[in-house]
């Protein structure tokens, strides 16, 4: 089959240099409106593509992934993270699934640190005051946060994303620890002069700031639960540019109104686009609207892998974005 005839379904409305790109390389059909998919949607999509483009707001589950039609062969996810996607039974009926890994590391740390900046400095509660017109002058000891430099960070997750944030957070001073499935190689520690935790509960009973960085997988589904969020020092913060199901967010909500940590950092939620109401109006709690990747370059760079992804799989070769369930 020529590239030009695959009929290629993408869900979510993309950069236009991208959708033009899509246009003249395939049967392209795009969602000009930018509506969410519906479950039936989806698996009209699925029925009628030979190539589906969804995004990490598209639930692929096992059942729908059953009432795929038999021309199905690709699942171009645009977004690095694939756990909306049941990637398991999508092999299993010979699909393929491409992901877009790589591109969006930089702008997702830039913002996971600059939820650590703003958190502990109170940046967002300042710009409150004087977007409220509250702002009666200057005093001593009025909006007073917490120094970065010489703090501990803890990293959960050390991957692409990790590091660039520990690169970052060592400019400032922050000194760095990680906890990984395992530790890094020894170059990259002693770059970042990075200290590995084996122990999640040990790492996090010492740290003044967590970043979660880490993938949602079943392994990660509420890895910060009640119990780890009680570990936290009553000083520490938490901030989480990774996925929303990693940390329980009503125990969340309920340790930062009873004092139990300073404050949150969040662009991710646990039943997005749904947010636990209880992180609503706290002074200490930075709320941003899954922004981490949100750049011109980086959201273009992502269409660029989809379609790199797409034309290789119509060649007859191997996608180099292609994902493998065993590594998940």
């Amino acid at each position: 089959m020529s590239a030009k005839k695959l009929k290629v379904v993408v869900t979510r409305k993309l950069p236009a240099p991208v959708e033009l790109r899509l246009k003249e390389l395939f049967d392209a059909k795009l969602n000009d409106d930018d509506h969410p998919f519906t479950q039936e949607e989806l698996v009209e999509a699925m029925q009628s593509a030979d190539v589906l483009v969804p995004t990490v707001t598209d639930r692929l589950d096992g059942r729908v992934m059953a009432r795929a039609g038999e021309q199905l062969r690709l699942i171009a996810q645009f977004g690095a993270g694939v756990d909306n996607i049941d990637v398991q039974s999508a092999v299993q009926r010979g699909i393929t699934v491409t992901n877009t890994p790589g591109v969006l590391t930089d702008d997702t740390a830039d913002v996971a640190m600059a939820l650590i900046l703003s958190v502990p400095r109170r940046l967002f509660e300042g710009a409150d005051v004087m977007n409220s017109g509250g702002f009666d002058g200057w005093t001593p000891t009025w909006m007073m946060g917490r120094r970065l430099a010489g703090k501990r960070l803890g990293i959960i997750g050390m991957g692409r994303i990790g590091q660039a944030v520990a690169r970052r957070a060592k400019a400032f001073g922050l000194q760095i620890h990680y906890h990984n499935r395992k530790p890094v190689s020894p170059r990259i520690e002693e770059l970042l002069e990075a200290t590995y935790w084996d122990s999640l509960d040990q790492m996090l009973s010492r740290m003044d700031i967590v970043s979660v960085n880490c993938p949602h997988t079943p392994a990660t589904f509420h890895l910060m639960n009640a119990r780890r969020i009680e570990l936290m020092k009553p000083e520490a913060y938490i901030v989480n540019t990774a996925r929303g199901e990693v940390i329980d967010e009503a125990a969340l909500a309920r340790a930062l109104k009873a004092g139990k940590i300073a404050g949150a950092g969040l662009d991710v939620f646990e039943r997005e686009p749904t947010v636990n109401e209880e992180l609503f109006g706290l002074p200490n709690v930075v709320l941003l609207p899954h922004m981490g990747s949100a750049t011109i370059e980086g959201r273009t760079e992502m269409g660029e892998k989809v379609i790199i992804n797409i034309k290789t799989f119509a060649d007859g070769h191997r996608p180099p974005d292609r994902v493998i369930p065993s590594i998940l």
